[in-house]
């Protein structure tokens, strides 16, 4: 995770993070599997054992983590492409 944390496309987002968002936490944990955890879960853990992130205008959610529970339906799954892209 903290490989993941410190390279790539979540490096160069973070520093964004301040003026992009109203709402954001952040939670540290350990298990004993790779297995990524549900959204469900993720958020019931964040709630219990997280805290708020730094953002330049916290919606009145933000501090005591009461926001809006994560929306798990209606998405579509992602496909790879198939078709060769033109060279």
């Amino acid at each position: 995770m903290r490989a993941f944390m410190t390279s790539g496309p979540h490096r160069k987002a973070m520093p964004k993070l301040l003026g992009w968002c109203d709402e954001a936490s952040l939670v540290h944990w350990t298990q004993s599997d790779d297995a990524v955890p549900s959204w469900n879960v993720a958020s019931d853990r964040m709630r219990a054992e997280g805290r708020s992130s730094k953002v330049r205008y916290p919606s009145p959610r933000h501090g005591d983590l009461t926001y809006a529970e994560p929306w798990t339906r209606g998405g579509l799954p992602i496909r790879r492409r198939t078709d060769a892209r033109p060279a």
